[in-house]
């Protein structure tokens, strides 16, 4: 039984590895696809669609690369550490210990749970290498390879948890708690930034975000060749595993049957 349960789990991780192959797959064709260009060409391209009386209905899907730049309303202060920055996401969670005996010996659960979380939804814009503005809507997507500015651990405290010295009102206490753990991550203004989406002029000024359709929406902190790179890297390793974890899978399936 326990040699069927092992194909069985071999078999949805081939599943899920399929998934995230075929992603990697797209998003590679969508980067080698899409064209970088610069605001300037933008702005031509969204006066002409102008000119044929399409205005506020321009929609181009390409790339663009530049530094991150505050938007009017000024930059954004992350939550945790403080840092200025233009985009900040935080995670807190829990660890604790549940202890439980079983035929007269104790047994020790380890685990952990998402106390608090926050991605920041503010925009930001990118000014591109000729110092041309772009708006850049986030929309809750979570960058590749941002800055990580906090990642500590602070012990249980009775009294409830802190974050750097601030106290917070202690609504999960109990004796299983061990400790609070810290991450914050953010995109400090003229952090180099590789965007591929869809500019749009919806609401005046061009800005690139998810695409409304189909397609990929990504911002990175690497370079496209390095993103390019990275994916590939995945699609060969997934391409290799995937079939060994299903012929793994079906040899325990058939051995768990048999024996």
């Amino acid at each position: 039984m326990a040699v069927i349960i092992i194909g069985v789990v071999l078999l949805v991780a081939a599943a899920v590895g399929f998934y995230f192959m075929r992603r990697a797959r797209d998003e590679l064709h969508a980067m080698i696809g899409a064209e970088t260009l610069p605001v300037n060409q933008l702005e031509l391209l969204r006066k002409a669609s102008d000119d044929v009386g399409a205005r506020g209905g321009f929609r181009k899907e390409c790339e663009v690369v530049g530094a991150a730049h505050p938007r009017p309303e000024g930059v954004l202060i992350s939550e945790l550490s403080k840092t200025v920055c233009v985009w900040f996401r935080y995670v807190v969670k829990r660890r604790y210990e549940r202890v439980r005996y079983r035929d007269g010996r104790r047994h020790v659960d380890r685990g952990s749970e998402t106390v608090a979380e926050h991605t920041s939804w503010e925009g930001y814009a990118l000014r591109d290498d000729h110092s041309v503005l772009i708006g850049v809507d986030p929309n809750g997507t979570k960058p590749d390879r941002p800055e990580q500015v906090v990642d500590r651990f602070e012990p249980h405290n009775p009294q409830g948890p802190t974050v750097f010295g601030f106290q917070l009102p202690n609504i999960l206490d109990n004796s299983g708690t061990v400790g609070y753990e810290y991450k914050e991550w953010v995109i400090r203004p003229g952090r180099r930034l590789y965007i591929l989406g869809e500019v749009h002029d919806k609401i005046g000024p061009l800005v690139i975000g998810k695409p409304e359709q189909k397609g990929f929406f990504i911002i990175s902190t690497r370079s496209e060749q390095e993103v390019r790179d990275s994916l590939r890297t995945q699609h060969r390793l997934l391409a290799f595993g995937i079939p060994a974890a299903a012929l793994a899978a079906i040899v325990c399936i058939v051995l768990g049957i048999v024996l």
